[in-house]
Parts: structure tokens; sequence; C-alpha cells
């Protein structure tokens, strides 16, 4: 083990993709693979790796790919190569400078903490200050024909996942979630909008507001805090927010302001570890819960996300299933697979996992190597 600063001796960009399995379709599209930049941060023989969770196109956040790798190509990588730093707190205030651009800013941090962890031969979860060896899951269901999707959440109750989460948007939303209810009426059903309405569409909302839901995911515009007040003050069950909380400032102001009653915290939407343990802390102080969302991350993703996710308050089931569900193949060599709804901590220094290179190099569109 080891305190010594860390120096970044060198740096690897790659832009990577994926195929899915099956198309994953929500109210803003449909993707058929996952395009995605892994950044690897080095340091006398160690390596820190993280992954981006922006889209091609700004239709979830308005982040790029594109944006992101400029960003990191021009600015953020060679700030950080040849320079030594004695934790993630100096990385991340090397990042504060820059406005915005939270996923990629995520991204340096994430893999920097990969690699502390590793240099100090820890998991990550204990330097994050994680508590399980194993966490709660479920599973989001694309957009689809109702009987499938009723045959889609049937199938995964029975493997255990313990929470069936419904993608909605306007024209498949009350008769969806009412016949899901209707065919499955014990299990634990949420839905996600992702922003797909307005206050216009209160009819909605108060019809979804029937049928037991454990909460209504981001169902207004993603920048809307005020809004999605006023929703949650004419409805029961809980709203959730996701695309609205990109700080801790945000999720400050949405609970005082009563607009939501548990979080989803993503860690690249919030801009690295740091932020998301202040959203988690604050959240625990107004004994509300959180949960970790999913990106369909690859195996690195998804593995910072299993860490995460052993914090306290992370008291629902997240996104972080099974990555067989997604992929025929991972670009990690260790199987994240969930066994009755719950998902094993990665053993191990850092995430736990390792990078498949033979398959990496497959399926990698691009690669830029920075040497110290």
């Amino acid at each position: 083990m080891t305190a010594s600063p860390l120096k970044i001796d060198g740096a690897e960009l790659r832009l990577v993709r994926l195929p899915l399995l099956t198309p994953f379709t929500i109210a803003t599209g449909t993707m058929h693979e996952k395009l995605f930049p892994l950044l690897t941060l080095r340091s006398n023989g160690i390596e820190g790796h993280a992954e981006g969770v922006m889209d091609p196109l700004p239709d979830y956040l308005d982040e790029t790919i594109a944006g992101a790798m400029m960003l990191l190509r021009d600015v953020l990588i060679p700030q950080l190569v040849g320079k030594s730093f004695e934790n993630p707190a100096a990385v991340a205030q090397l990042l504060v400078h820059w406005r915005g651009h939270y996923m990629t800013k995520a991204m340096v941090e994430m893999a920097f903490w990969d690699l502390w962890a590793k240099s100090l031969n820890l998991p990550l979860k204990t330097l994050l200050g994680g508590e399980r060896d194993a966490i709660d899951v479920g599973v989001s269901l694309g957009i689809g024909p109702i009987e499938d999707t009723i045959e889609r959440a049937r199938k995964h109750l029975a493997l255990g996942y313990k929470r069936i989460k419904l993608k909605i948007m306007p024209g498949h939303d009350v008769k969806l979630v009412e016949a899901v209810r209707n065919a499955l009426p014990d299990s634990h059903l949420t839905v996600d909008a992702n922003s797909a309405y307005t206050l216009a569409d209160m009819e909605v909302m108060k019809a979804l507001d029937g049928f037991g839901l454990d909460y209504i995911e981001q169902p207004l515009a993603w920048d809307d805090i005020h809004d999605h007040a006023v929703l949650q003050s004419r409805m029961n069950t809980a709203i959730c927010l996701d695309e609205c909380i990109r700080t801790a400032e945000h999720a400050r102001k949405a609970l005082a302001s009563g607009a939501t009653r548990v979080i989803n915290i993503k860690v690249g939407r919030v801009g690295g570890y740091q932020e998301t343990r202040r959203i988690h802390d604050l959240c625990a102080a107004w004994t509300f819960p959180v949960w970790c969302g999913g990106m369909l991350e690859s195996g690195i993703g998804r593995a910072h996300n299993i860490h995460l996710s052993t914090l306290a308050n992370f008291r629902k089931p997240g996104d972080t299933s099974s990555s067989s569900r997604y992929f025929a193949k991972d670009i990690v060599n260790e199987a994240l697979e969930a066994t009755d709804g719950r998902m094993p901590v990665p053993k191990g220094p850092g995430i736990g996992v390792t990078l498949d290179r033979s398959f990496l190099d497959k399926v990698t569109v691009a690669t830029e190597r920075f040497p110290a």
C-alpha cells in the first residue's frame, strides 16, 4: 500500500462500438449499439479505467461524444499526463474550472479513482465508503408491444430481479402500465418517461398515480425542477428526478422545493464521485433514498456503478442488471451477472475488472495514446 502521489505517465483514449443484443427503445429514440469513449490512465504500471455515458447526439443531455473526445484530447488529458496527484480531490480541483461537460469530467475523475484504489490495493467501494458485498438490482425494459413487455417483465421477476422499470412515452403509457400491473399485481413497478411529458399531461399523470408505482422517473423537462415541484404537489406517487440533477445544488433545490422524493444518481451525469457522494449524503440527511441508474454501460461502467451502489443510502434497486442482457460479449474478462436479483461486487483492487484486450481491439473504432 502506498499513499504517495500518483504521477500520470500515460493515457489512452478509445472510441468503442459495442453492438446491443436487441434494440433498446425509449421516448427519445432507439439504440442498436453502444458507442462510447473509454479512457485509461496509467501510473507506474497500474491502469485506471472509465467510460463515457454521453450519446452521439444530445438527446439525453446536452453532451455529445464528439465534444467529449475533443475536450479530453485537447484539454483534459494534456493537463493530467506528466503531473502528479495525491488523491481524487486534487484531480477534481483541476476539472472544476471548466463549465458543464459533467460526463466528460466524470471520465477523468473516475479513471483516477480506479487508478488510486489499485495503487492502494483496495476495492473502490472501500475508498468510497461502501458497505456491501452484493447489491439489489432491477431491470429497465425498453418500449415495445404490451404483451411482449408483460412477458419480459414476468421473465425477469422469475429471475429474481427486485424492480421492473417500464419506459413510457405519450401514447404508450397508461394502457401499458395498467396491463403490466394487472398481470403482475405484487411486483415493484416504476416508469421512466425521459422528459416526454408536460404539466398539460396531468390527466395521464393522475392515471399513472393509481397503479401503485414505486416512483415516476423524470416525467417532465430535463432542466425544469419547478414544474416537477408542481407535479409532485398533486401526486401521491413519488417523483424521481434523473436528468434534472447534475449537481448537489440542483439536488438541494429539488428537495427543498418538494420536486422529488427519490433521486436517480448516475455518476457520469453528475461529474464524478465527489459530487455523487455530496448528493448521496444530502439525500440521506433528508431521509430520501437514492438509486443508481444505468446508461447501457459496458463492463467498465457497470463495475463502477456496482461499487458506487454499495453506499448506505442506495436503498432502491438500480439498473446494474446482468451484462449478458445487453451484450453477446463484453469488453471485460469478468462476468458481471446477477443471481436472484443480487449483483456481486467485483473482487480485487479498484473496480475489480480487467479488459479483454483482444476483443476490445476488435470493437475499437479509434485509439489515441498520450505518453508523458
